[in-house]
């Protein structure tokens, strides 16, 4: 019989292999796996043998931890696709999941800058790009984090998916770029002309430099860290006036589908944008399209503003 660490291994490549799965992933689901593993052994408990009692005593070892409800659902997700996996591969007789119910947690509505903060943003970090008289250094990484704003706030990338953007990505001569995103599947992302004039002047200071990236660093990748990046998107909020703990890659995402949806957009389009695969995980900003619905009620219905 296989050892536990060699199922949670073939599970592991099955992710990998099959779904496609993104390194990112894989490390996340490794480390719930390793957690769960652990619990296990400390029990005497094999995966394979585990019943639903072992699910249910391993979440309230979560809650007796302190685990946020969110972070306690995401660990039994992936104990939940681990199970499932042993199932159907026949390593196990059963899926001890099957009848486990997860924490209960509010999904909380994503931050979102609004438009005059974004645009105090990009303004700052454009002024800083445009400063003749500061020293080359600090020049270069002004013109990066300039360019790196606006790309983002243009397209709702993810983090991962911008600081990995190819050289070329911005030297085509269309409108819009290729992205690769989860599973590896491309997208089409239109560039609006503020992203367009960032990425030229950005690609002419980095002329003659090697490698492939567009966003190039002295790391194991080759490119800048998603870490790198948040710590001076932090700073140049701080610059621009804004609460830098209230401001993050992800926050500039969802500005970028909070105000498409806000100006119109539908959901259907703001979902290819993003990359989701489930149009479900678009629709936590549908409390934007409610606010949209609201008003145009008010402002249109002949009997908004009361009887006479």
């Amino acid at each position: 019989m296989a050892t536990d660490l060699r199922l949670a291994d073939l599970f592991l490549d099955m992710l990998a292999a099959e779904r496609g799965a993104a390194r990112n992933t894989l490390d996340a689901y490794s480390r719930d796996l390793a957690d769960y593993l652990a619990y296990l052994a400390e029990a005497g408990l094999r995966a394979a043998e585990a019943g639903p009692a072992a699910i249910r005593g391993f979440l309230a070892s979560l809650d007796e931890r302190g685990l946020k409800p969110a972070s306690a659902a995401r660990r039994l997700s992936a104990v939940r696709q681990f199970h499932k996996f042993l199932y159907a591969e026949g390593h196990a007789g059963t899926d001890p999941t099957a009848a486990t119910s997860g924490p209960k947690r509010q999904r909380g509505l994503p931050k979102v800058l609004s438009v005059d903060e974004v645009d105090r943003l990009l303004r700052v970090a454009r002024e800083s790009a445009e400063d003749a008289g500061a020293p080359p250094a600090l020049r270069r990484r002004a013109l990066r984090m300039h360019c790196l704003i606006e790309l983002l706030y243009a397209t709702g990338l993810r983090v991962s998916e911008l600081i990995a953007l190819p050289r070329s990505a911005a030297r085509a001569r269309e409108r819009f770029i290729m992205v690769r995103g989860k599973g590896s599947k491309d997208r089409l992302v239109p560039l609006n002309e503020a992203a367009l004039s960032a990425a030229g002047r950005w690609l002419e200071e980095l002329d003659g430099a090697a490698g492939p990236w567009l966003f190039p660093a002295d790391s194991e990748s080759g490119h800048l860290t998603r870490q790198a990046f948040a710590r001076d998107l932090k700073a140049a909020a701080a610059a621009a006036g804004l609460r830098s703990d209230l401001v993050s890659p992800h926050v500039l995402r969802h500005a970028f589908a909070s105000h498409l949806l806000q100006n119109g957009a539908d959901l259907r389009i703001v979902q290819e944008l993003l990359g989701h695969a489930d149009i479900a995980t678009t629709q936590i900003y549908t409390h934007v399209l409610d606010e949209r619905l609201k008003g145009m009620v008010r402002d249109l219905h002949p009997m908004s503003g009361g009887a006479s």
